[in-house]
């Protein structure tokens, strides 16, 4: 299955292929490839590896997957943003981004969020779910900026965050 690059605004968003997700696994991007000082971070990482089980034991998740952020003007690798899993038996799918400490304040998670709820819509998902830790605002103000609205202050451990999608 062929899945297509998504324009983001300054961004654009890769998904990743097998092999891709393999090399970001290894730390070893491809001939020519460009990736930002810190990436993969531990979150790429997990969120890769989760993505190459899910494809090892389901096959391929089609849009919700991992993808990586890329920067428009040079193709720079300076992040990924995924989904969690395909929707659930409510129709909803929880994402999760992350964003290389070096390019971090440039609205680029707050773009790539943004696209990714346009993915999740258009594939059928009904609501994206997101969450952090309390402490970090700044990942609130991404969900806010990108239209999820606070459902809960720190149950669990995180605050969490919803946009419903329609059906």
């Amino acid at each position: 299955m062929t899945i297509e690059s998504v324009a983001a605004g300054r961004l654009f968003l890769h998904p990743l292929t097998i092999a891709e997700g393999e090399r970001v696994a290894a730390r070893e991007p491809l001939p020519g490839e460009r990736w930002a000082e810190g990436y993969p971070g531990v979150g790429d990482l997990a969120s890769v590896g989760a993505f190459l089980r899910r494809c090892a034991e389901d096959g391929d998740p089609g849009a919700f997957r991992t993808y990586q952020i890329r920067l428009a003007e040079d193709g720079l690798v300076v992040g990924g943003i995924g989904f969690h899993g395909p929707p659930g038996a409510d129709g909803g799918v929880t994402v999760g981004y992350g964003v290389v400490p070096g390019e971090r304040g440039k609205g680029y998670a707050s773009e790539a969020l943004a696209a990714v709820i346009g993915v999740a819509r258009a594939a059928g998902a009904t609501e994206l779910r997101g969450d952090a830790d309390p402490a970090n605002a700044a990942s609130h103000r991404v969900m806010e900026r990108a239209g999820m609205r606070r459902v809960s202050d720190g149950e669990g451990g995180l605050v969490r965050f919803l946009v419903e999608l329609g059906a």
